[in-house]
């Protein structure tokens, strides 16, 4: 039987081999639950996702949302699923259990999320982004602020979105125009006009809670004057009931590439003078409150593209194991011969391992950074704790930019193995493409995170996060090459570690050089070079797991899981990794060919 949305024995490998979750049941956070409980959730989580979620990606793309008589009408089809996803209880599984959560790690979470989420993501926006909008309450909100709001965006019940955006002030975020007067109750009148709102309106919840940036009156220009409110749709009652319209209005939204579920809102704030809101946190402290949930959704857009790759990967791999077409390359000659599956001829099967390599990286890298978040909490040691954090820091812009961008690229390489199909809506693999390709953009283009990759991560604590981020690796070298099946691929990966370590050193000195131009035009390859020796970590680390399997003499289908693991372990470490040796060389050479380039040059 094909495996839909994830595979789970994948999945598996990745929670309680790789990366020990069972280890977290010894921490007294968890000690509500065992290996059983995850398992069970987790089933629970993909036989909700194939039976309820996953048939509503083709119908959501077709039909889409409308906006009619100044009302967004989410896609038809989305009632019941959002439904069947709220009475799961399966929205915001990882907080604690008196908002509503069901106070579970967080590595366990996204597994869950694999099929709650990666079934459709255009739905999630209606499901669990009032995630971010509960959390940032229950951080930095005030005890009235959280028992108002918290609970019902943790559940699903209400929605959340993240309300930054305007049309003069895209990512530059400090420039934006909208305002927040204080009124003699406390609360502020907001005023202005945001675009690009995921989520911003629809009829499938009575309320919609939105933290929006804005200005007080008086406050310092720039980023420094951005504060940020808690602005309901409509007005809550002190019992929590539903009160008038706040003046938050949706005056259009967006005809988009892909994630046609999704609207994409332009809100106006405070036409008639009647919308309000509540300052959360401290005056002019609202990008650092708004950061922590930016920083939440910038994980939460890599595994968007690392799920869509796995889905598309499995489509791609049971198409081609039906699809009958050309002989085998020894049968050529021969009249009589019969057509095979085209997963038997040598280029599939180059394309397939390849996207394979992929997807299983990528999962084992969103996997660990979620594990870091869990180890962060519970660690007893507070040099476990220390890197656990720093590998958040670190990785979180690589997580983002990596996995959105290789997702898109294993999607694009699903619509190859279809063939002439795959450029059809007959099958799903192009919307998928069209779906995630908005991951690179949102929440920080790929540009952005590279700048920040280079501009703050790669300088923190002197550079010795980054440092000890490639010691990390080092370890699991060191172990892999006392294995002598994995010695040879231990020692391709410790060459290029070496190499990054000495790229780091020369674009990181360059962008503190009067070369800094030059380093940060090469800021995005740099990322894209880290990604791919960070997948060739996440690769023979896996490897060094199934390869010690192996050596117990498990039963033949485990056998040939964990062979395949080693395989492909080797298919990403020979193939994938000399281009980026060529990628690291042509990141140190700084060319500036791209900044001396004329104006009028470009055409």
């Amino acid at each position: 039987m094909a495996q839909l949305i994830a595979d789970r024995k994948e999945i598996d490998f990745i929670v309680y081999e790789l990366l020990d979750a069972e280890h977290l049941l010894t921490f007294n956070k968890f000690e509500g639950f065992s290996k059983k409980t995850f398992s069970m959730m987790i089933s629970e989580a993909r036989k909700l996702g194939i039976k309820e979620i996953l048939p509503t990606l083709a119908e959501s793309d077709k039909n889409g949302v409308r906006f009619e008589n100044g009302q967004v009408l989410a896609p038809e089809s989305f009632r019941k699923a959002r439904q069947a996803i709220l009475d799961s209880e399966l929205t915001s599984t990882m907080e604690d259990t008196a908002w509503g959560g069901q106070g579970l790690p967080f590595l366990i979470s996204i597994a869950i999320m694999e099929y709650t989420v990666g079934a459709n993501y255009s739905l999630s926006g209606y499901t669990h982004m009032g995630h971010g909008t509960g959390k940032m309450i229950e951080l930095f909100g005030t005890d009235s602020q959280k028992d108002l709001f918290v609970e019902n965006l943790y559940t699903g019940k209400w929605g959340g979105t993240m309300v930054l955006t305007e049309p003069g002030a895209g990512s530059d975020v400090g420039a934006l125009t909208t305002t927040a007067k204080k009124n003699d109750d406390g609360t502020y009148t907001i005023t202005g006009n945001k675009i690009f709102i995921t989520a911003g309106d629809h009829d499938l919840t009575p309320n919609i809670i939105h933290p929006v940036l804005a200005r007080i009156e008086g406050a310092p220009e720039g980023s420094a004057g951005v504060s940020i409110f808690i602005v309901p749709k409509f007005r809550v009652n002190d019992d929590k009931t539903i009160g008038e319209s706040n003046d938050v209005h949706c005056i259009g939204i967006e005809q988009k590439m892909g994630m046609h579920g999704s609207p994409t809102c332009s809100l106006s704030l405070g036409a008639n003078g009647k919308c309000k809101g509540f300052l959360l946190g401290k005056e002019n402290k609202g990008l650092q409150i708004m950061f922590h949930m930016m920083n939440q959704a910038r994980l939460s857009v890599g595994f968007q593209g690392s799920s869509a790759a796995s889905l598309a990967y499995l489509y791609a791999l049971d198409y081609a194991r039906q699809r009958i077409q050309g002989k085998d390359l020894a049968s050529l000659k021969d009249p009589n011969a019969k057509s095979i599956p085209i997963i038997n001829h040598p280029d599939v099967r180059r394309m397939l391992t390849g996207m394979k390599a992929r997807v299983d990286g990528m999962r084992s890298l969103v996997y660990y950074i979620y594990a870091c978040l869990d180890k962060k909490e519970v660690a007893t040691s507070e040099a476990d704790k220390k890197i656990a954090s720093d590998m958040l820091d670190l990785l979180t812009p690589v997580v983002k930019t990596y996995c959105s961008e290789k997702g898109f690229d294993v999607c694009v390489e699903a619509i190859q193995v279809f063939g002439g199909y795959g450029f059809t809506s007959e099958f799903p693999v192009e919307q998928l493409a069209r779906d995630v390709k908005i991951a690179s953009i949102y929440e920080g283009t790929s540009g952005i995170q590279a700048m920040d990759f280079l501009g703050r991560k790669l300088g923190m604590e002197k550079g010795n996060v980054f440092a000890n981020f490639l010691n990390e690796i080092n370890k699991v070298i060191t172990a892999a090459k006392e294995k002598k099946s994995l010695a040879p691929l231990a020692q391709i990966l410790s060459k290029q570690v070496e190499t990054l370590g000495a790229t780091a050193i020369i674009i990181g000195q360059a962008a503190a050089s009067e070369k800094y131009a030059s380093a940060f035009a090469n800021a995005h390859p740099f990322l894209e070079a880290t990604g791919d020796v960070t997948l060739g970590w996440m690769h023979l680390w896996r490897a060094l797991k199934a390869t010690t399997a192996l050596e117990n003499n498990p039963k033949e289908k485990d056998r040939i899981f964990y062979e395949g693991i080693v395989t492909t372990a080797r298919f990403y470490i020979e193939t994938v990794l000399p281009v980026t040796f060529g990628k690291m060389k042509a990141v140190q050479g700084l060319c500036d060919a791209a900044l001396i380039m004329n104006d009028q040059a470009f055409g």
